[in-house]
């Protein structure tokens, strides 16, 4: 691994990375490999607090990535590290789940319009490959539809990066363009009467690649071919969840979907994810074994429920969208907003902005859109 940071100012942060260096590939690897953002990225935190991380050198930054979703509150969070803490000194992971378990699936049923039940899990791409599993057992067909460049996690079906992927790791899978309604009816044609669902994101956040918000003629037009066609509409609110609304992100073009996968900002950063469906796929999501050994953990479970009362309490969607509007305003008027780089623009909703900019170098030096 080449570092970025310089010996002289993060001498700490440069040591560690020569040590990851002889015990992780890589030193290190995912999208927490600080070589994707800008040179001189921290890759190393060794204190958080509020909105602020400190690195291993001292160096401390306001952190707008929010650990990449997830801190929706701020780190530390006084009343849900209360939660916590007090859960934690109880139970966490047993022989079976928490009441805290049944009390999170009736929170979640009762926020989102769409969800008759819930099941948990810890990751993103967890609950995205569990929503395809529930379509394929519902519908007894194979074939899914999936946004070409879409982000649904890191398994080998949905993984950017197809070192070690096999074509059977992605049979079933077709690829459609998002916004554009005539290519998703193409592939239905050509996969008539195999099409177990079609799995898209609210907007379009391919990774390292500019947003798109989607159509309102979009988003009803899938809903309306899974309907015609008894197929499975998959929402994948990873990212979106409580960022984009206080409930389904479909919901201001009165389109809910079939299932949806959360993740992110629910646990204001403890580990948990979510699948939530509606009643016609309760059986179907019950008839085949599935688990993991944390995914019935209380303590993110406990956090999680901190969080949702937070947002509902404070208004916390529309919070964001007024501190994002905050932000970007005076960055629309300028040509290097924010001191990031010249050729800057903002991208997105206010509540998830994206910074793109032609002149932020990738790994090989080269440009890419941030």
């Amino acid at each position: 691994m080449t570092s970025t940071l310089n010996a002289q100012t993060h001498p700490l942060s440069d040591a560690l990375l020569h040590r990851a260096q002889r015990v992780v590939p890589n030193a290190m690897y995912g999208h927490q490999d600080a070589r994707g953002l800008w040179p001189g990225a921290p890759q190393f935190v060794s204190r958080t607090s509020g909105s602020r991380i400190w690195d291993a050198d001292g160096h401390e930054y306001i952190d707008l990535l929010c650990s990449w979703g997830p801190i929706i509150h701020g780190y530390q969070h006084p009343r849900i590290e209360e939660a916590v803490n007090r859960q934690r000194q109880i139970c966490d992971t047993a022989n079976g789940p928490s009441e805290h378990f049944v009390a999170f699936a009736e929170r979640l049923v009762d926020v989102v319009e769409h969800a008759d039940w819930a099941m948990f899990a810890k990751n993103g791409s967890d609950v995205t490959t569990l929503c395809l599993t529930i379509a394929r057992a519902h519908t007894g067909r194979a074939t899914i539809l999936v946004a070409d460049g879409a982000y649904h996690g890191a398994l080998p079906w949905c993984n950017p990066d197809t070192t070690g992927v096999l074509p059977s790791d992605r049979a079933g899978l077709a690829y459609y363009t998002y916004n554009d309604l005539a290519s998703v009816e193409k592939l239905v044609m050509e996969h008539e009467g195999d099409l177990a669902g079609i799995i898209v994101s609210p907007f379009r956040h391919d990774a390292g690649f500019d947003q798109e918000m989607v159509d309102p003629a979009f988003a009803q037009g899938v809903r309306r071919i899974c309907d015609e066609n008894d197929a499975v509409l998959i929402l994948d609110e990873v990212r979106t969840g409580f960022r984009m609304s206080f409930g389904g992100s479909w919901e201001q073009y009165g389109v809910r979907p079939d299932l949806s996968s959360w993740s992110k900002a629910i646990g204001n950063g403890y580990p948990v994810a979510a699948v939530l469906g509606a009643e016609a796929l309760r059986e179907s999501a019950g008839s085949f074994f599935v688990t993991g050994t944390f995914w019935f953990s209380a303590v993110p479970m406990v956090a999680a429920l901190a969080s949702i009362a937070l947002l509902e309490e404070r208004d916390g969607v529309g919070h964001m969208f007024a501190r994002g509007n905050q932000l970007l305003t005076p960055c629309r008027t300028c040509r290097s907003p924010a001191r990031l780089t010249t050729n800057s623009r903002w991208r997105g909703r206010p509540s998830a902005p994206l910074a793109v900019s032609s002149c932020i170098p990738n790994t090989t030096g080269s440009c890419r859109p941030h």
